[in-house]
């Protein structure tokens, strides 16, 4: 955290996310941005799970691991998960130093437990996209997002699109209750960003996807596209595991791809200063696309798929292309290729677009509203 960016004041907050320590995704970057480090953002009692595997991740300061077994999505096993959670919750906390509770997700089994360890306090709950489409695609899942968006205070999403796709699947929510607050990037990102060390030349364009390989993010339509487009090439920064289950259709569609690694946040901010553009493939939704920001703050241009929620985040700072088109996406890379001063135009205006975005502004939006929760149910317990 930039030596500039002090805490934001507001009650200590109990947030838990249940996956476990190390796990993939930008939102878990953002978990940890907020409330973890020396001096976090965001005070709080912050929780993971312990890994099941022998393994043992680099924990930051201010996170603690339950050791829960049993993480499950349905039936009468995620009733039985969630109980667990409450109880290990129950133990590890102290209520009384509790002034609101940040409820990670609409969905999963830590967001009903930790409304269930401390059923006294305000609850803000954050909306993520995997919420809303694991709601869609798992019944259980579906009533415990109505379950919070009832029990719920206040409901933040990043993004509009984010509160529209809420409200279809949950037509019923208290509209009072949806605010928007922006997610953000590193402050110190914005203010001192890695040197630029790659430039395209006219008949070699690098392309850099970054992020989770699954069913949503788009991965085999860019494959597909890429393998009959010539003059580029593709890294790819992703968990290792579902880097392999993709080398076969690599292989199939003939797309040769650098493997970089699943990368550490300074790592991958390097990566971005070395390549030309960052596609954001993505087929659905997306909460916000912090990665394109992050990219964007270090001169990285963004060629994406106009999906809710990185269209609001994006809008012309980045290029607009069809990946499910080849000769949108054949036009678009040559463009790029060959018209050095539309990317030169594209790090001006991502530059720009992302100073709209600092972390410390998402920071003080929420310490902010749940100090006004807190104060609201006579419970304010300021953060030491």
């Amino acid at each position: 955290m930039s030596p500039l960016v002090r805490p934001a004041p507001g009650p200590l907050a109990a947030t838990f996310r249940d996956l476990p320590a190390g796990s993939p995704g930008g939102s878990v970057e953002l978990f940890l941005d907020l409330y973890t480090g020396d001096n976090p953002l965001i005070p709080a009692n912050a929780f993971m799970l312990a890994p099941t595997s022998h393994g043992h991740p680099s924990v930051p300061p201010g996170l603690d691991l339950l050791h829960v077994p049993g993480k499950c999505l349905a039936g009468p096993a995620f009733g039985q998960y969630v109980a667990a959670l409450r109880k290990a919750l129950t133990t590890a906390i102290e209520p009384s130093r509790i002034g609101v509770l940040h409820l990670q997700h609409l969905t999963f089994g830590a967001t009903p437990a930790l409304i269930r360890a401390l059923p006294a306090h305000p609850r803000i709950a954050l909306v993520h996209g995997t919420d809303l489409l694991f709601a869609e695609a798992h019944p259980d899942q579906l009533q415990v997002l109505h379950e919070t968006t009832r029990a719920a205070n206040a409901i933040v999403v990043p993004t509009t699109a984010m509160a529209d796709h809420l409200r279809k699947l949950a037509p019923r929510v208290d509209e009072r209750k949806i605010i928007r607050i922006p997610w953000g990037i590193p402050d110190h990102l914005l203010t001192d960003p890695p040197p630029r060390r790659a430039s395209a030349t006219a008949n070699h364009l690098r392309l850099l996807y970054a992020g989770r390989l699954t069913t949503e993010k788009g991965v085999e339509t860019l494959v597909k596209g890429l393998s009959r487009v010539s003059g580029t090439e593709l890294s790819i920064a992703a968990p290792r595991s579902q880097f392999h289950a993709l080398a076969l259709l690599l292989r199939r569609m003939g797309v040769r791809a650098r493997y970089l690694g699943w990368l550490h946040r300074t790592q991958l901010w390097n990566a971005f200063a070395e390549h030309d553009v960052l596609v954001m493939p993505s087929t659905t939704l997306e909460a916000m696309g912090l990665v394109a920001l992050e990219a964007q703050a270090c001169g990285l241009p963004v060629l994406y798929q106009p999906v809710p929620g990185l269209s609001e985040t994006l809008g012309a700072s980045g290029l607009v292309t069809d990946f499910t088109n080849f000769a949108a996406l054949a036009r678009d890379l040559g463009r790029l290729r060959s018209d050095a001063g539309l990317l030169a135009a594209l790090q001006q205006a991502g530059r720009a677009n992302a100073t709209r975005y600092p972390l410390s502004a998402t920071a003080h939006a929420l310490a902010s509203l749940g100090h006004q929760l807190a104060l609201g149910m006579g419970i304010d317990k300021r953060a030491p």
